[in-house]
């Protein structure tokens, strides 16, 4: 791993958050709306490798790398000089009105590692929610057809479309509405929570899938299914093996096109470049964000190139999309994933997690499920019948904070604590992370 410019120690000095932060968040509430919530209000002023280091000196182990963002880390020297050379030559110009080379790179990337060996081409933008848009766009524009179907638990962004496709109320859609139309949403294959239980969930869920597109949807009316590999802000949820191949090929069968939103799953998060891959699936169109550009703003539709091309020339972009700064932050993103093997250092940072977090599980009765691929891990609390426990899950999270390590809640009840380091911490600090977890779960839950 490349070093990072950042000392790799935790290190306390004040409580947290510290006065400085403190001060900072009385800021915050004189002039950001309320609407924008805070996790952890300690300020950062600098970070690298698997650290946080607040405006207070305190050194903050990290498990959530800007919920999945930084998985090169924060400082990326790769990114660094990149983006810095870029700066000093020019940070826009609007790839619509004069283009630069800059862009065609990071789609030339795309094409290479995103699955399939077809033709692709890809269009370039701001955000998760803005890629998962336009890929709707795009498949209603190539099949004629206007509705799309998402899945229970899922998250897809809070733009007007991606709000209706995102199936979670609390706090991402209420109030908001209404939503946009032709949006329907099937049941997901979640193990746990199956009422079949988890032997029968691929089978059943795949029926239950079926039976919604044919009676409710019509499989001719359907221009795509939208489907999160492993389900992010849902909970990490984990579709049993063979699910989403069947998914795939039934929309093959369908003409339907298979929309993988790869948002928090892609660029090396789950042990493989981008989740499909696992079990061999080749989407119609992928989504990316989140971890492909160090940090900065980027996300991306990727498809084959007759899907993609079947829009209408200027129906798609926008002012910012692909800008320079941020393409030359996703080639040096994409650099570093490369020259460190960052889908190996995920496998590896499975491994050290998984055993730790099951020897939670075998102590704690209120731990229901560990689950996840690569570094994107997952624990889901709950009570006696699976009632979901928000409020342990919570007071874990926050004695975590309080001892100087990030973590992350999800899951549409609450109840699930999430891990997602970055790729390229150190093993100390992960090990030193889990013993904070493990010393959380002893004071909360006894």
């Amino acid at each position: 791993m490349t070093s990072s410019p950042v000392d790799q120690q935790r290190k306390l000095v004040t409580p947290i958050p510290g006065p400085r932060s403190q001060a900072l968040h009385a800021r915050k509430a004189a002039v950001v709306s309320s609407g924008v919530g805070v996790g952890l209000p300690a300020y950062v002023e600098r970070a690298g490798g698997g650290i946080l280091v607040d405006v207070d000196g305190n050194h903050l182990i990290d498990f959530g790398s800007g919920i999945a963002v930084t998985g090169v880390g924060s400082s990326a020297p790769a990114v660094v000089q990149r983006v810095q050379d870029q700066v000093a030559d020019f940070t826009h110009t609007c790839f619509m009105v004069t283009p630069y080379e800059e862009y065609i790179a990071v789609c030339e990337a795309l094409a290479e590692l995103t699955p399939g060996d077809h033709e692709k081409r890809s269009a370039l933008f701001n955000s998760g929610a803005e890629a998962v848009e336009n890929a709707v766009k795009i498949a209603r524009t190539y099949t004629g057809r206007s509705a799309v179907v998402a899945f229970e638990h899922g998250y897809h962004g809070r733009t007007n479309l991606t709000m209706g496709l995102t199936a979670k109320n609390m706090p991402y859609k209420h109030g908001f509405g209404p939503f946009a139309p032709e949006i329907y949403r099937a049941p997901m294959a979640y193990p746990l929570r199956w009422p079949g239980g988890p032997e029968r969930c691929a089978e059943q869920a795949f029926a239950a899938f079926v039976d919604m597109v044919h009676t409710q949807v019509g499989e001719t009316n359907t221009a795509a299914v939208v489907i999160e590999p492993i389900q992010g802000e849902g909970g990490f949820v984990v579709p049993p093996l063979g699910w989403l191949r069947q998914v795939a090929d039934f929309c093959a069968e369908h003409g339907i096109l298979l929309v993988a939103d790869e948002i928090q799953t892609g660029f090396c998060r789950t042990g493989d470049w981008f989740a499909c891959e696992y079990e061999g699936v080749v989407p119609d169109l992928i989504t990316t964000a989140k971890g492909m550009a160090g940090g900065l703003p980027l996300s991306a539709v990727t498809g084959r190139a007759e899907v993609m091309d079947s829009v209408h020339t200027g129906g798609l972009g926008g002012t910012y999309g692909g800008n320079p700064v941020a393409c030359a932050a996703a080639l040096g993103a994409i650099e570093t994933m490369r020259t460190e093997d960052l889908c190996g250092r995920a496998r590896a940072i499975e491994s050290l997690f998984v055993d730790r977090l099951q020897r939670l599980r075998s102590k704690y009765d209120v731990v229901a499920d560990v689950r996840g691929r690569g570094a994107m891990l997952a624990m889901e609390l709950t009570g006696a019948d699976l009632v979901p426990d928000p409020v342990t899950t919570s007071a874990i999270s926050g004695h975590c904070h309080r001892e100087g390590l990030v973590t992350l809640t999800a899951g549409t009840y609450g109840n699930v604590l999430r891990f997602l380091p970055p790729l390229v911490a150190p093993d100390h600090l992960l090990s030193e992370g889990l013993d904070i977890l493990e010393d959380a779960f002893a004071h909360v839950v006894g």
